[in-house]
Order: C-alpha cells, then structure tokens, then sequence
C-alpha cells in the first residue's frame, strides 16, 4: 500500500485517529496537509513531521478554511491525490429523552455541521484538483453508521447521512473521483462532544473503553487508532484498490455479527479443539 509521490489532506489530522492516520500516510511515502482546530498540536504535528507535512488551523464548518488547506497542499507538494474527512465529534449517546429540549436546534446544526457538512465542504474544496489528477476521497463514518448504540440519535444521524453522502459522491464523481468510507469501531482517544451540549471539554477517554470492550467485542479488545490507519492508506492507495467506489469498511471490531446473548461464540473454541494454550487474546502477547 506504498503512496509515494501522493499528496493527501487530512481534516482533524492532529490527535487520535487523524493523527495516526496523518503518521500511517507518511510513512507508507505521502505527503500530507492536515486542517485541525488546534493551534498547540497544528504544531506540533509540524515538529514531529518535518518537510512531510504542512498543517493549518482552522475548522471545518468553514468553506474558506478548507479551500485555504487544499491550497497549502498544492502551493507545498504541487498536487492533490486524496482528501480524507475526519474531523467529528460524538454525542456522548446522549439519548432522546434527555435531550434538552432547548438545545435540540443548536445540538443538531453543531453535529451535523462538523460530521456531514465538514465532509461536504471538503469535498467541495478538493474536487477541481481530485478531478485533475483522477484522486480520491475518504470519509470516517463508525459503527453508528450502521448498527444502534454507536452514539445518540443526533449522532447516528449524522454518520447514517455521511454513508448516504459517500454514496451519492461516489455516483457523481465518477469516473474521474473515487469515494470511499471507513467505519471504524470504539476508540480510546481523545475524541471530543458538542459545546452545544456542554461536552466540549470532555473526551471519550475518560469512558475506560478498553476495559469495557472485553466484553463488548468480539475480536477480545479494543482496536488502537493505529489499527485503523491501514484502511485509510488501502482506499489512498492508486494501486491496491482501483475497483473501489462508493463502498465502506466496516473496520469496527465486529460489532455486526455479535450475537443476542454473547458477544461472539468462539472463545472456547482452543479448550475443544485441544488447543488449551493458545486460549488468550491478542494483548495477552504485548
């Protein structure tokens, strides 16, 4: 999944997923613009990266702040191959009922303008030099793309809108764009909710999402925001994936195939099949 020579933009690039996808791609040879809200870790994405990276601060709610990194990625490395939407915000699964009724309007348009206009936005900013040079895009949406439970309904809502807007991109941008999404699964990051809601400073960390996941799983523990990047640099890549248009990974840990009344049904599968030692997950060999 090598992308040498490719230039990519990344929204929300400077901590948790971003950041490791942000590290995934210059590793794997691109080069890399990242847009974040942060000025503190903007630079210290500049630090860490080098000549690799130019980074911005800016927000994505803003048509202007995603022309001007799509700009920067092109003044810096002369192109744009891919443009990667990732900034979000989660609503805590703050549920219907307690939802203040008074902050409903202000709680939808923050959501959904970060989660589904962000994406469109970039889109927008990126597609004359996408079309130019035959490139890509890429979307976070998450479980709660698909499955109930990932968040709130203002949450879900947005990322079940973020698949429909993946797909009807990847319909009209083709031949010359493809568009494609990861659904990644729980993080432990540093993910952030709605000011609107009062969650601004609080982060999904603080939710002990490893220890919850052994039991809510089925692959045993929670995915590391490293674990995720793969995918994102396998829909960049210009050779690995030329079929892919408009599909979505469901890279989430396997929350789809749990079942009614356990997690998964083969843990005990080592003991049956005489294998007794190897009965251990994964961070049991960290």
């Amino acid at each position: 999944m090598r992308l040498e020579d490719q230039a990519i933009v990344i929204t929300g690039g400077a901590s948790g997923l971003g950041r490791a996808v942000v590290a995934r791609c210059v590793e794997e040879g691109a080069r890399v613009a990242v847009l974040d809200r942060s000025p503190e870790r903007v630079d210290d994405l500049r630090k860490c990266f080098g000549s690799s990276l130019v980074a911005t601060t800016g927000d994505v709610r803003n048509l202007t702040d995603n022309l001007r990194v799509v700009s920067d990625c092109i003044g810096a490395f002369g192109k744009l191959d891919c443009a990667i939407g990732n900034a979000g915000i989660w609503d805590y699964s703050c549920d219907l009922a307690a939802l203040d009724a008074a902050r409903i309007d202000q709680a939808f348009d923050e959501i959904f303008h970060v989660n589904v206009k962000g994406y469109l936005l970039l889109a927008k900013a990126a597609l004359p030099a996408l079309v130019a040079s035959r490139g890509s895009m890429i979307f976070t949406i998450s479980n709660a793309g698909f499955y109930t439970e990932g968040g709130g309904p203002l949450y879900t809502a947005s990322k079940h809108a973020a698949v429909g807007l993946v797909r009807q991109l990847a319909f009209e941008l083709a031949p010359h764009v493809r568009v494609n999404g990861v659904a990644p699964g729980g993080i432990d990051t540093d993910l952030r909710g709605p000011e609107s809601l009062g969650m601004a400073d609080r982060s999904i960390s603080t939710l002990n999402l490893p220890q919850r996941a052994k039991a809510t799983v089925p692959v045993g523990e929670l995915p590391k925001a490293e674990d995720y990047a793969a995918a994102y640099a396998f829909f960049a890549s210009r050779r690995d994936n030329v079929p892919a248009t408009g599909s979505i990974l469901n890279y989430d840990g396997g929350f789809g195939i749990r079942g009614l009344r356990r997690t998964s049904a083969g843990s005990d599968l080592p003991e049956r099949l005489g294998l007794a030692a190897l009965n251990r997950t994964p961070s049991d060999n960290d």
